[in-house]
């Protein structure tokens, strides 16, 4: 039995202990937040008895592993210090800000024997496979188009003059980070590193990126990757080849997916998937990673390998945007 803790009370946190409750071997054993109301009252939702304020003795108790869902800002430092306690860490996204401090981390774990890996849903979902197999049914692939634009249900309380932590700088958020990021991934795991990337970013009131575009020079491709916090899209993301169009509806969940050949013929690849289930494969091939790293190793590598690239490229945007 393998027993994990979580630090934060939101509702990825929630999803998350909902999937993992699907993983035989996994026990939700401790919960952290910086205020014990909240804490007991997301604990009591899975009958988690274990209650900490203090991130220190939280560090310190008996758990094995620990799921961190906090704010951006505190990923690095509370991932250093579970790694540096023994503890397996999987950490929501971006895992780190920059790629310096991935590749410490990732060093860390690995001289402690940890795993140390990031909650990325495409990165754990069957469905990467099945789109996988579909890229190879249209044919040659030239252009790409991924967009995740989803208008954020914080935008009316920003709108309001308040600064909620998605839209504020010192929280290292922003659209790049919470939404471009999932772009990226299938761009990188699809495609791999381009050659070249040229990118843009818009601002908003508070100083964050609020919405940006990226496009990536590939030597026989283009990839034009979109995404904003401030406008919805309602039409999701398009692979075109020369014999037919793949469509996802949802880049972020790889789901509703279907080819539209160019004969006129439709096959659909996946349809919809709950999202705690999404986040179940997370859970469970996390635990898989622990239990049976010497099984699982080469696609343990594989993964952090993707995780560092896009890191990498996010980081270059950052500074070709002058994102804060």
């Amino acid at each position: 039995m393998i027993k994990y803790g979580v630090i934060g009370s939101g509702w990825i946190a929630e999803e998350f202990v909902m999937g993992a409750q699907t993983v035989e071997g996994l026990e939700f054993a401790a919960m952290y937040s910086r205020t014990y109301e909240k804490g007991k009252e997301f604990a009591e939702k899975f009958g988690c008895e274990n209650i900490y304020t203090d991130l220190e003795k939280f560090a310190k108790s008996d758990i094995d592993a620990v799921y961190i869902a906090s704010p951006n800002v505190f990923h690095y430092e509370q991932s250093k210090l579970m790694l540096e306690n023994g503890k397996h860490v999987l950490c929501e996204k971006p895992i780190t800000i920059t790629p310096d401090e991935f590749s410490e981390l990732f060093t860390l774990a690995q001289s402690k024997n940890l795993i140390y890996t990031e909650a990325i849903m495409m990165m754990f979902s069957p469905n990467r496979n099945l789109l996988r197999n579909a890229l190879g049914k249209i044919g040659k692939i030239t252009t790409a188009h991924f967009d995740f634009s989803q208008l954020s249900s914080k935008y009316a309380a920003l709108k309001r003059g308040e600064n909620p932590n998605i839209f504020n700088p010192e929280m290292k958020t922003g659209c790049l980070r919470d939404l471009g990021i999932y772009c990226y991934y299938p761009a990188v795991e699809f495609f791999g590193i381009p050659e070249k990337i040229t990118s843009r970013a818009g601002f908003i009131e508070t100083g964050a990126d609020g919405y940006g575009t990226a496009v990536l020079d590939y030597p026989d491709k283009q990839v034009t990757l979109t995404y904003s916090k401030i406008g919805q899209d309602y039409l999701g993301s398009q692979i075109f080849g020369d014999k037919g169009t793949i469509t996802i509806e949802s880049i972020s969940k790889l789901t509703n997916i279907k080819i539209h050949f160019a004969d006129g013929k439709t096959e659909e690849v996946t349809g919809e998937t709950e999202k705690y289930i999404l986040m179940s494969y997370e859970a469970e091939k996390f635990y898989g990673f622990i239990t049976g790293f010497e099984k699982n190793k080469e696609e343990y590598f594989y993964i952090n390998n993707i995780i560092s690239e896009v890191n990498k490229l996010m980081y270059e945007v950052k500074n070709q945007c002058n994102i804060l």
